[in-house]
């Protein structure tokens, strides 16, 4: 299979070629020039699956022209090797609990698979690794490549402007990891990464590549979690509809679900919520696209004022909006609306939410859909974002021990200001 730029559909590339370029020239995203089909047998079978063996079939037909089926096998066994629950929070509504990775957070699987796809693929060469993040993408991609050789990684973060513990996850690594305290917000760690891809020079030279959901390895992988969730609601229910709400921030878990569901995945609607920063909900409603820049909140893996892969969700959609809207619907909360979600669902239920799977929660009560299994992804353990959640309860929350030895580490880190040059100059004696 190739991959085609979505701004230029003559330039194609091998898999292994998109994941090392990581963006197409002009800042175009790869897209898969064919999208698999799968067979109603293979869904029928797919709850009777083990986790790895479900990511091998889904991953192949993407792979197959550079990963053989004996590696695909264990790069997955190894990948997808923790457990994803479905958990039943109150009568018709479940959590996907996404965060039982090395991390803690959804990101690991795309990190994990990128970093050993890369592995295995390039050999020969350096590669150095730019990645921006609100929070978690920095430390499941800092852990993913950590220690691999040949490989180091640069991760840029809006200072200020991540959780304690999710900073000190990519910040006190040491080794091939490299952090940069960004002074600006998400969107200047972004616009950074991608003037970098533009600088032709500076990429050859560095051998730059992408870790962020742009990169196909980070954002095909991802779409294993959909057929998952779907295996496990088939086993409760063989007939009901399913809906399933994902927290957004720049699209790419959601893109990946959609991708699913154009090989015949039997999903019959996505929620794509937000938080203030409710830039695709707004153009769901009224098909205008109208970036915005970044407003902080409470679930700040969400702040996120111009999503990379919007281009992908057109085109999974032929840039037909009265489509999207038959599939996709949009919600935004609050932060107050958040931390009250979150208060009234530990309150019925017992339930602890983190502030980003609070909007999936409450979208899907929202929703009011009483015929359906709802799904929302519940991104990241509350643990996370301990601060936020204990002052939100008024009550102390047990952390998971790879946080708490997270916790006791020492952050050491770069500090930039958000301009181009000075960038260019750290990367160059850095």
């Amino acid at each position: 299979m190739k991959f085609y730029s979505i701004k230029d559909k003559s330039h194609k590339v091998s898999f292994k070629q998109a994941i090392i370029n990581g963006l197409a020239p002009n800042f175009g995203l790869y897209f898969p020039e064919e999208i698999p089909q799968y067979s109603k047998e293979f869904f029928d079978g797919i709850k009777n699956m083990t986790l790895p063996q479900l990511a091998e079939h889904v991953l192949y037909p993407y792979v197959s022209e550079d990963i053989n089926k004996e590696t695909l096998k264990t790069i997955c066994e190894d990948v997808f090797s923790f457990e994803i629950p479905l958990v039943e929070v109150e009568k018709g509504i479940y959590s996907l609990e996404l965060f039982h990775g090395p991390t803690l957070a959804f990101k690991d699987v795309g990190a994990r698979f990128l970093a050993k796809s890369l592995q295995y693929l390039n050999k020969d060469a350096k590669i150095r690794v730019l990645v921006a993040t609100s929070g978690d993408t920095g430390s499941a991609v800092a852990n993913g490549f950590l220690g691999v050789e040949g490989t180091d990684v640069v991760v840029l973060y809006p200072k200020g402007k991540v959780s304690e513990l999710q900073r000190k996850q990519f910040t006190t690594l040491g080794q091939n990891i490299i952090p940069i305290a960004i002074d600006g917000t998400f969107d200047d760690c972004q616009r950074l990464v991608k003037q970098a891809f533009a600088d032709t020079e500076m990429k050859a030279a560095q051998n730059l590549t992408s870790a962020n959901s742009i990169n196909i390895a980070r954002w095909i992988p991802q779409s294993v979690y959909y057929y998952w969730a779907v295996a496990q609601a088939k086993k409760i229910s063989k007939t009901k509809k399913i809906i399933i709400s994902v927290p957004s921030g720049n699209l790419g878990n959601i893109t990946s679900g959609m991708l699913g569901k154009a090989t015949g995945l039997p999903v019959d609607r996505f929620i794509a919520v937000s938080n203030k920063n409710d830039v695709v909900p707004k153009y769901i409603e009224s098909g205008e696209y109208n970036p915005i820049t970044t407003i902080q909140t409470i679930a700040n893996a969400m702040d996120v004022g111009d999503p990379n892969n919007f281009p992908r969700l057109l085109e999974l959609y032929n840039n037909d909006h009265a489509l999207i809207k038959t599939e996709v619907s949009g919600a935004a909360y609050s932060d107050q609306q958040i931390r009250d979600i979150i208060r009234k669902c530990k309150a019925k239920t017992g339930y602890i939410l983190d502030p980003h799977g609070a909007t999936g929660y409450g979208s899907l009560k929202d929703l009011g859909e009483t015929e359906a299994i709802g799904i929302f992804l519940e991104t990241a353990h509350p643990g996370k974002f301990v601060e936020e959640v204990e002052a939100t309860l008024d009550e102390k929350i047990e952390l998971p021990e790879k946080l708490q030895e997270f916790a006791k580490r020492t952050i050491s880190t770069h500090e930039l200001s958000a301009n181009f040059d000075d960038f260019m100059k750290f990367l160059k004696i850095n």
